[in-house]
Order: structure tokens, then sequence, then C-alpha cells
């Protein structure tokens, strides 16, 4: 059943217009008067809907049965992400949504190639946007993650965050996998470096914020590999596959 994000209050028995785009969106997989569609806003939960209306540029939906069920992880998720060359960003997105996600903080480090001026920053954030959302339909979550606007690596790591901070390193004694084997679920942050990784001055700087080293094996994964591979040890560790 096709899914959709709809940034709109949602309750049983409403009637109302679908955005432009995701109208558009509807028209284009010729879908009919009667037919159902899943839709969601990102607040928890989803509602079973009937279309009303299918035009190339109206279609309309009646909310009719909200569905309940959730598939997040069962503890808090935020990757902290220094900005790789080219698309990678993209990529690394689209899959930390599929895999439970629950915050995307880009970093600006020493260094990262891609160099973003106030305006390409924006721009990026919108697009990002947009990948989060198509993710989150695509994979069955019903929660938008958010997205925490790009910041310079040794500015956000002197803010106080919620999540104790991961940071991923080759030069760690331990391994990611067996810290979270004798650790109970909790919120964390996954710390992840652009492709030459994290500054002597940046691991230095966490390690004295508090963040906890911790490596992901023998071989060195690159920066797209590293990210993806904690998240998906800790949601094996921890009951979230």
């Amino acid at each position: 059943m096709p899914r959709f994000f709809c940034p709109h209050p949602l309750a049983i028995g409403a009637h109302f217009d679908l955005p432009a785009n995701t109208a558009h969106h509807v028209f284009v997989l010729r879908l009919n008067v009667g037919d159902q569609i899943e839709v969601f806003n990102g607040e928890g939960g989803s509602y079973l809907a009937s279309l009303t209306c299918v035009a190339k540029k109206q279609v309309s939906i009646e909310l009719k049965v909200f569905l309940p069920e959730e598939v997040e992880l069962p503890f808090g998720l935020s990757l902290a992400q220094a900005l790789p060359e080219g698309s990678k960003m993209d990529w690394i997105i689209e899959k930390a949504i599929e895999l439970g996600v629950s915050t995307i903080q880009p970093l600006a480090a020493q260094r990262s190639v891609v160099k973003l001026n106030a305006e390409r920053a924006e721009k990026k954030m919108v697009h990002w946007q947009g990948i989060i959302q198509a993710a989150t339909e695509q994979c069955g979550r019903k929660r938008i993650a958010h997205l925490a606007e790009l910041i310079d690596v040794q500015k956000w790591l002197t803010q106080k965050d919620i999540h104790k901070r991961i940071l991923l390193s080759p030069r760690a004694e331990l391994s990611l996998a067996d810290w979270a084997r004798h650790q109970p679920a909790q919120a964390l942050t996954i710390m992840v470096g652009p492709e030459g990784g994290f500054s002597d001055t940046e691991e230095n700087l966490a390690l004295q914020h508090g963040a906890l080293m911790l490596g992901m094996g023998p071989r060195v994964l690159r920066t797209e590999t590293a990210g993806l591979a904690a998240i998906s040890v800790l949601s094996a560790a921890w009951g979230g596959m």
C-alpha cells in the first residue's frame, strides 16, 4: 500500500486535500477514487485513508482507520556525521533513516573536503529533509527523524547533548560490539569523521567532553560505512532488529 507523509493534523473522519507534491505522486501512480493509502504526519501512528477525489492537480482523502503500530528503535540513536565528499551524505542519511536513527547531526570537520557557505548549507538542509521524508515513507517508519543544523564539530562538542557520545576511531582499544554487549540499551550519539577521520584536536576535545572512543574491528571502514555498521551493531545487541 502506498505510504505518504502529510504535514497536517490527522484524525479519523478528517477530509482534506493532499499537498501538491504528494497529490502529483498519487496521480502518477494512477490510483483511483476508492483506493486506499496510508498517511502519517511524523508524530506517531498512521492512518488508513480512502481517496475521494483524484485529479491532476487535486487529490482528496478521508481518514478511516488509525494504525497505532510503531517500528522505532527501543532506544534513542543519533548520528553525528562529518560532511563527506560528493553525494555520500545523501546515501548515509537515507540508510540511517532506514536503520532507525532518530536524529541526523551534520558536522563540519577540519578534514571535511566539502565546505558549505550559509546559502549552500541551507539548500543542502532542504535537500536532506526531502531524503529523510522519502526514506521514512519507504521503510515504514511513522516518525520523522530530526535534522539538526550543520555546525562546526568543535562548537558542537562544547554543547550539551542528551545522549552519550560514542566516537568511532580505528585507534580505539575497545570495540563497539564488545562494549554494547555489556551495556543496557541507552540513548547514544554515534560520531563519524570525514574521509580523513577527525583531527587529533577534534578527537581530544571529544574525549575531554566525555565522549567514549570505540572501534569497529580490525578493518578501517569508510566514512559512509562506519556509522551504518555501528547502528546495526547496536540494533543487534539491544533488540532493534
